[in-house]
Parts: structure tokens; sequence; C-alpha cells
């Protein structure tokens, strides 16, 4: 099994939105495409998503770029103050899967995959793209190949 967790890209600043309409910059979009080419040739087989529109936004961007087929899963249990308790629970049928979500989320996840726990969580800058792989998803004993940002 293998999973692909990718932070959105550089967003607006806050300011009279609200948090979950905040939009992506063209710097954001520009790091996005970096990381999307990371993902050409790979067995992606469905990219789940936050509903946060700089999410979407950049789950359309990647989707362009490789010519994905299937529709974007949007779910709420990828927003950004979500548990990655809950988000493990979510992927126990899920396969060669692209997640799009933001921070502190998607460091704690990978921390919580990899180590069992929140204690690790790790650095993601925008548009960061990280690989776990195990022969399931197991809490604690998924590896991470790589993490790469733009």
């Amino acid at each position: 099994m293998k999973l692909w967790v990718l932070r959105h890209g550089e967003a607006e600043a806050y300011g009279s939105r609200p948090d979950s309409e905040r939009e992506l910059t063209a710097h954001g979009r520009e790091e996005v495409l970096r990381s999307a080419a990371q993902l050409i040739g790979q067995p992606v087989s469905a990219i789940y998503a936050s509903p946060y529109l700089r999410a979407q936004q950049t789950a359309h961007l990647v989707r362009e770029a490789l010519g994905f087929e299937p529709e974007i899963r949007t779910v709420e249990w990828l927003t950004p103050d979500n548990r990655p308790q809950a988000v493990a629970e979510q992927l126990v049928s899920v396969d060669h899967a692209l997640l799009v979500s933001h921070n502190p989320l998607i460091g704690n996840l990978l921390g919580y995959l990899q180590h069992g726990h929140v204690q690790e969580p790790e650095a993601v800058k925008t548009a960061g793209l990280a690989e776990l792989e195990g022969d399931e998803l197991l809490v604690g004993a998924m590896k991470l190949n790589s993490l790469r940002h733009p």
C-alpha cells in the first residue's frame, strides 16, 4: 500500500474571508504543479481532499497535471484540525491514494502513521509531498519513503 499526502500550496493571508475560503496564490499554484510532477507515473487510484477552497484548488491542479480521470473525493475528515486517529480510521480500505489537506493535520498524521503517536509530527511546508508505504495501513508501522518540498 502506498499513500501520498500533499499539503495545499501557499494561500492568501488571513483576512476578511473565513479560513475555509482562502485561495491559493499564484506562487502556491506553481508550488503545487512542481509537487504534482513528482506524482507522474505513480499508481494513484483516488484523490481525497479537504473541502477547504485552497485544498480543492490544489487537488484540481494535481488532477489536471496527472490527467486523472476519477472525480476528487471531498471529505470532511481532512480538515486542518481533525485528529490523525480519525483519518487513519477512514483509510482502512484505501490503497494508493493521494490525500490533500492542511497543517497541523498533515504533520501529525505523518508522525502518527510512522510512530503510532503524534509526539513527533513531520514539518511539512506548503505543497510538501510525502510518500508513505506499508504492507497494509498499520498505525506506527508505515515507512516514510520521501518528503519533498517544491
